[in-house]
């Protein structure tokens, strides 16, 4: 049997953490920056979200364009007319703030002259156009 070797003690660990950084300033003294841009930009830091103590308004606003706002009234000239007739159109004037999501998805609007928008609601071939203007009052 091989006489056994007497292992050297390992170093401690603060004294290998000394050394690993003492050699780790050597190579930092040694080295330079090379700045290869004439501008400075500041590093990107962490922005968080703010965590107010309240809310700023104490209760959610009020819409103000529900679905009595949004359509204000049906249009009855002429050219309205014709259009409910012959391509079994309904002609409303809608208030300028809506958009088109919410006159409805198959609307059509148009700003007029005077400033009002004005929408086609084209009906479905299974409803007459003339017999829902005539329940609506606009004829």
């Amino acid at each position: 049997m091989a006489p056994k070797v007497k292992k050297e003690a390992p170093a401690p660990p603060k004294a290998e953490a000394k050394a690993k950084a003492l050699k780790a300033k050597k190579t930092m003294l040694k080295s330079k920056i090379i700045h290869t841009s004439p501008t400075f930009g500041q590093p990107m830091t962490l922005q968080l979200r703010r965590q107010p103590k309240y809310p700023w308004k104490s209760t959610p606003r009020r819409n103000k364009l529900d679905h009595q706002a949004i359509i204000k009234f049906p249009l009855t000239t002429e050219l309205a007319m014709k259009k409910t007739e012959d391509n079994n159109t309904l002609v409303f004037i809608v208030d300028v703030k809506a958009n088109k999501h919410q006159i409805k998805q198959t609307v059509n609007t148009l700003i007029r002259p005077d400033g009002e928008k004005k929408t086609y609601v084209r009906l479905a071939p299974d409803y007459d156009a003339l017999d829902v203007a005539n329940k609506i009052g606009i004829i």
